[in-house]
C-alpha cells in the first residue's frame, strides 16, 4: 500500500461532472414541465361548451314549454307556442353572445 494519492480526483469534485449534473437536472425539470397534462385549458373549454349547450337547450325548451302552457290556457294555438319559442331562441342566442364576449377578456 502506498501513500500516493490516486491519479483521479473524486467524482463529486470534478467541475465538468457538476456542470453535467446541473444540465441534466434542468433538462429533467423542463421535460417534466412539458409532459405535465394541460388540463386547465381543456377543462375550461369543455365547461364553456357545456354552458353554451345548456343555454341553447334551455331557451328552446323553456320557450316551447311556456308557449304550450299559454296556448292551453288561452286557446291561442299555435301562436303562443310560436311566439314564445322565438323569444326563447332570441334569449338563448343573446346569452351565448354574452358568454363568448366575456371569454375574450
Amino acid at each position: 500500500m502506498s501513500d500516493e494519492t490516486p491519479g483521479r480526483e473524486p467524482i463529486g469534485e470534478d467541475a465538468r461532472i457538476d456542470a453535467l449534473d446541473a444540465r441534466l437536472k434542468a433538462a429533467r425539470e423542463r421535460e417534466d414541465h412539458r409532459n405535465r397534462p394541460q388540463v386547465q385549458g381543456a377543462d375550461a373549454n369543455y365547461r364553456m361548451g357545456n354552458r353554451v349547450l345548456a343555454e341553447l337547450l334551455g331557451g328552446l325548451i323553456g320557450g316551447a314549454l311556456i308557449g304550450w302552457v299559454i296556448d292551453r290556457f288561452a286557446d291561442t294555438s299555435p301562436w303562443g307556442l310560436l311566439v314564445m319559442l322565438t323569444l326563447g331562441i332570441i334569449v338563448a342566442f343573446r346569452n351565448i353572445i354574452r358568454i363568448s364576449n366575456r371569454r375574450s377578456d
